[in-house]
């Protein structure tokens, strides 16, 4: 029991345990076409404690300068945004709270998302065919994912995937954006002149940990699904570029693996953000930069192993073996 925090606790007495039936949801998703979905086991969708927007969403947050900015742990992590001359920092401290941030950088409408179950933290084009959509966090879980919403047909999205999976827009696939999960010490030396998300007016434990000690866990919280190949544990990090996925420890004991066109370079100083009750106190996992052979930065993520087994279950393991 004391590996699981207490927040995951009160969520598990709260989460539904009944199978999915859509006609139970349109009461509250009247707008929401479920004739249209890629969904094959509505089974594999739970609710996840929260109802739609129990997890407020943010939009066009406020930003400050770096310099400006006292509050944050040096270790504790950051999403760090890098378009054209810009460079702002989304601390997780807030994403852990919020799990979505709409913004505009550069011109470019974003999602900025992370899934605190998957520790998936990818951003996201929110462009589609001509127009601008705004993202909510609908409350529902798929193999311990978030689901995304859009207020323009409230279709949902696959935030591991950024793929729709039911409504109006089924299918369409959002693009991801390059990004990395660094240390706020590390933005900072980078970007002194650069921004980082104030702290939103919400009353939430910013910099608080509710899901403590839940990368250490035996098993993911609400997951209905296989556990990864090869004796990986189901809550280890890996770094997935496309359909391949390299464990974080290889990275790690390497300091560098060329593989698959890519470049994998790892650096300590940053905490986990899901060890510790104080997320700038976990454990360094350290900040992995994935490039191409011009330095260029790569698209990537670092969900646990499970996750990316479960939607990508064809996918390769890069093992070195």
């Amino acid at each position: 029991m004391t590996a699981r925090p207490l927040a995951l606790l009160a969520l598990l007495v709260f989460a539904s345990t009944a199978l999915a039936d859509p006609a139970a949801w349109r009461s509250e998703w009247r707008d929401t076409d479920f004739t249209r979905s890629s969904v094959e086991d509505w089974d594999q969708i739970i609710s996840g404690g929260p109802p739609k927007d129990g997890i407020p969403a943010l939009s066009d947050p406020a930003m400050i300068k770096a310099s400006q900015e006292t509050r944050l742990d040096p270790r504790e992590p950051v999403m760090t945004l890098e378009m054209g001359d810009t460079a702002r920092a989304y601390p997780i401290r807030y994403l852990m709270w919020h799990e979505i941030a709409n913004d505009t950088v550069a011109g470019v409408p974003v999602a900025v998302t992370f899934c605190p179950l998957c520790n998936t933290a990818m951003v996201f084009d929110r462009r589609e065919d001509g127009r601008v959509l705004d993202f909510g966090v609908s409350g529902k879980l798929r193999f311990s994912d978030m689901i995304m919403y859009d207020r323009q047909t409230e279709s949902w999205w696959q935030q591991a995937l950024g793929l729709a999976i039911v409504g109006d827009l089924n299918g369409t696939q959002l693009r991801q954006i390059p990004a990395v999960m660094e240390s706020w010490e590390e933005f900072r030396a980078r970007h002194p002149d650069g921004l980082v998300m104030d702290q939103p007016r919400a009353s939430r434990q910013y910099g608080v940990n509710p899901y403590r000690n839940y990368d250490s866990a035996a098993q993911p919280f609400l997951y209905r699904g296989e556990n990864p190949p090869h004796g990986i544990a189901p809550l280890a990090r890996v770094v997935r570029v496309g359909s391949r996925a390299w464990p974080l420890e290889r990275i790690r004991q390497a300091g560098e693996l060329r593989e698959a066109g890519v470049i994998l370079r790892w650096t300590g100083g940053q905490a986990s953000a899901l060890d510790s009750a104080r997320i700038g106190q976990g454990r360094d996992v350290g900040t992995v930069r994935v490039t191409d052979a011009q330095g260029r930065p790569v698209v990537h993520d670092m969900p646990f192993a499970f996750a990316f087994h479960a939607f990508h279950p064809d996918g390769q393991w890069m093992l070195g073996r």
